[in-house]
């Protein structure tokens, strides 16, 4: 039996919150820092393109590389899981 509405947006919440730090890794936004070579890299190169030569606090590559360094916040974890459980609940009535 397909799994409810209510069981497949919270997997899908729980499932973004867990995977999001792994999906940023694996695009470049390490603990370590922005890995050379990576689509975070080229993010990076154009975001500083765009912006004059630097990376404007607050831009989507300046967030991207706080999570990869520290993890998620309590508030950006709820803002994901929010974001999952919604694609969750989609697919669910999609299904």
């Amino acid at each position: 039996a397909l799994p409810t509405g209510t069981a497949l947006a919270a997997a899908a919440a729980t499932g973004s919150v867990v995977l999001a730090p792994v999906v940023l890794g694996a695009v470049g936004f390490t603990s370590a820092g922005i890995a050379a070579g990576s689509y975070a890299a080229s993010m990076m190169s154009a975001a500083a393109v765009a912006n004059g030569g630097g990376v404007a606090a607050g831009s989507a590559v300046a967030v991207l590389q706080s999570v990869g360094m520290a993890g998620l916040s309590t508030a950006a974890s709820a803002a994901v899981a929010g974001a999952g459980g919604t694609v969750g609940a989609v697919v669910a009535a999609l299904i």
